[in-house]
C-alpha cells in the first residue's frame, strides 16, 4: 500500500497515452462491476431505512444505544435496515435490526484503516465497495429514509449528498431525520443564520428537507407518518 507522499508523486508522474488509456479502462470496468453487483443484490433485498453515524462511537455511548433502539423499532414496523457495515453507529443499527429479526444490510467500504464489517449483518446482505461514490448511489437508490446520528466527515458527506439531490429535484423526497439536537443545533443555526438569512444561498423551504429530533420514537414516527401520508408501506 502506498504512503500519502507516494500517492502524490504517483499522481503527478508523467504517463504516456497508452498507460493512461489502459489504467482508465480497467478503472471503468471495476466501477461498472461494483454498480452491477450492488444493484443486483440490493434489488432483491428491497428498500430499507439507512442509518448513518460515526464509526468511532463506542457501545457505552448514548448515541450507540439510540441507534440500536431506532433500528429495532423500525424493524418492528416492517422496515429493513441498511448501514455502512462498519463499527460504531453502523454496528448499532445492524444490531438493532438483528435483534428485531428484520433485514440487516451492510454496504461496506474498503479502507486502509477502521472499516471491518460488523458481526450483525445478515450473511447474504453484505456488499463491500472500493469506491465511495458507488456506495453512496446504493444508499440513495434503496433508502426509504435516512436516520443520521452524530458522525464525522463521512456522515456529513452522505447527509449533504441526500439533501442536495432532494433540493435539486434529482431524486424524490424521502424523510431525513437528524438525531441529537445538542449535536446538530450549531450546524442548523449556522445554516439558518449565515447560509439562508445573511448570504441567501438557499431557500427557506430547504430547511424543511430534514427534521431534528432527540428520541427514537420521534425518529420512527417521522418515517412512518411520511409513508402513511402517501399510502405506501415498508419495503414497497
Amino acid at each position: 500500500m502506498m504512503s500519502g507522499e507516494e500517492k502524490i508523486v504517483s499522481a503527478f508522474k508523467s504517463k504516456d497515452w497508452q498507460e493512461i488509456k489502459a489504467e482508465d479502462s480497467w478503472k471503468i470496468f471495476k466501477i461498472m462491476s461494483e454498480f452491477v453487483e450492488g444493484f443486483e443484490k440490493l434489488a432483491r433485498i428491497g428498500p430499507c431505512v439507512s442509518i448513518f453515524g460515526s464509526a468511532r462511537t463506542t457501545p457505552d455511548n448514548k448515541y450507540y444505544k439510540l441507534a440500536e433502539e431506532i433500528a429495532y423499532k423500525l424493524t418492528q414496523r416492517g422496515y429493513g435496515i441498511i448501514t455502512g457495515g462498519g463499527p460504531g453507529i453502523m454496528e448499532a443499527g445492524n444490531l438493532g435490526a438483528k435483534r428485531g429479526k428484520g433485514k440487516s444490510v451492510g454496504i461496506n467500504i474498503s479502507l486502509p484503516f477502521e472499516q471491518e464489517p460488523n458481526f450483525f449483518i445478515d450473511s447474504d446482505k453484505l456488499i463491500t465497495f472500493d469506491h465511495f461514490f458507488v456506495r453512496k448511489v446504493m444508499f440513495m437508490k434503496y433508502a426509504q429514509g435516512f436516520v443520521v446520528l452524530p458522525g464525522g466527515f463521512g456522515t456529513f458527506d452522505e447527509l449533504f449528498e441526500a439533501i442536495t439531490l432532494i433540493q435539486t429535484g434529482k431524486i424524490g423526497k424521502f424523510p431525513i431525520v437528524l438525531v441529537g439536537k445538542s449535536y446538530w443545533e450549531g450546524l442548523i443555526k449556522w445554516i439558518r443564520e449565515v447560509m439562508l438569512e445573511k448570504e441567501h444561498n438557499i431557500s427557506p423551504g430547504d430547511l424543511d428537507i430534514f427534521t431534528v429530533v432527540d428520541t427514537s420514537d420521534e425518529a420512527v414516527e417521522i418515517i412512518d407518518t411520511f409513508y402513511s401520508k402517501y399510502m405506501l408501506s415498508p419495503n414497497f
